[in-house]
């Protein structure tokens, strides 16, 4: 397969994708023993994709949505955001490893949310639902390094499995056959963060999610498995 030119911006860090910080550096440097000088792009990308799937804990509450708040950086030593934020970690950790990386954003429709986060979202649309663009192997494969293995396991849904080959975006049944996640609509796949679209997108579509001006409302997803009706 011919090899697509790649534009250089891809590769460097940035605003959000900071990973000419040190602690980017030392959270890559954790997946990557050794830098991962024997390892190929493929297996740098699965390696990095493991350690931001279940080494940031997934959650939508308390999240900080302010430019700081989305930097790889802030996350990383925060230890906790949802997709926008871990999306963000995982572009910025390959390509700091020589993997260009791009960040997609759609809708989706979210069967198995709680009551209480729908409520807050206004019903079972969530937009600006986000994942990873990363090239290997000659092609463009999206990563979603989102769901990590505990919460998955609370709310009775395979956790996604990333090869680096294949597309790892579709989360369709729960553990139950239960419908679970589908996608209406694509925003795009962009080179850095469009901050005001992304942030403004989604506090015009859940403005019950915000309980400051880029905070979101306190609570807890494992709290909520627990509650009557729980479940995403």
């Amino acid at each position: 397969m011919p090899t697509q030119a790649i534009d250089t911006a891809l590769l460097q860090p940035t605003e959000f994708l900071d990973y000419d910080s040190d602690v980017v550096r030392d959270f890559v440097a954790r997946a990557l023993p050794g830098g991962g000088t024997d390892l190929t792009p493929i297996e740098k990308a699965v390696a990095l994709y493991y350690a931001v799937r279940d080494g940031i804990h997934y959650e939508v509450y308390g999240a900080d949505l302010s430019r700081h708040g989305l930097q790889a950086s802030a996350t990383i030593t925060r230890g906790t955001g949802f997709c926008v934020h871990k999306s963000i970690v995982y572009a910025a950790a390959v390509r700091s490893v020589g993997v260009p990386s791009r960040i997609y954003y759609g809708d989706v429709r979210n069967h198995l949310a709680s009551p209480r986060l729908e409520e807050l979202m206004g019903g079972n649309i969530f937009t600006f639902h986000s994942l990873t663009t990363v090239y290997l192997d000659g092609r463009w494969v999206r990563a979603t390094p989102v769901f990590n293995k505990l919460l998955c396991h609370l709310y009775k849904i395979k956790p996604l499995e990333f090869d680096g080959r294949t597309d790892s975006m579709y989360h369709p049944y729960d553990e139950d056959g239960r419908r679970h996640m589908e996608f209406l609509h694509e925003h795009g796949e962009f080179d850095d963060v469009p901050y005001d679209m992304v942030v403004g997108g989604i506090r015009t579509a859940h403005p019950k999610l915000f309980a400051g001006e880029h905070t979101t409302a306190r609570g807890s997803l494992i709290a909520d498995a627990a509650a009557p009706g729980g479940g995403w």
